[in-house]
């Protein structure tokens, strides 16, 4: 995802409500936080997509990739969008969980007795 276009169609969204205040108001994230993003001085950030798409009902298909409809218009699309986020959430349980597995097993390839066993084998 190209930032640039990203904060290209952010700043649409900021003119259609009226500045940086009233969509900051509009989603509950800080004015700065706005700016931040607009002036390329903080990244677009899932968070921010997130509230844009969930809370103003802008698609993420348009948010992101600047194709298809500006707005979601059904309510399938609105499901589809939290059956993602809630994937996304699995995704990374299994992805912290893979690395306590990880941390485990270099834990007890550093024990002892395993030290011995690998270099005899």
């Amino acid at each position: 995802m190209s930032d640039d276009a990203v904060v290209k169609r952010l700043k649409v969204i900021v003119k259609e409500h009226g500045g940086q205040l009233a969509l900051a108001n509009a989603i509950g994230v800080d004015q700065g936080f706005i700016s931040k993003v607009i002036n390329r001085k903080q990244d677009v950030s899932y968070y921010l997509i997130r509230k844009l798409c969930f809370q103003l009902k802008y698609s993420p298909e348009w948010l992101i990739l600047g194709t298809g409809d500006k707005m979601i218009h059904k309510q399938d699309s609105a499901k589809l969008i939290t059956e993602i986020q809630m994937l996304r959430t699995e995704v990374d349980i299994l992805h912290a969980r893979m690395r306590a597995y990880e941390l485990e097993l270099q834990e007890i390839k550093s024990l002892p007795g395993n030290q011995t066993k690998q270099q005899a084998g």
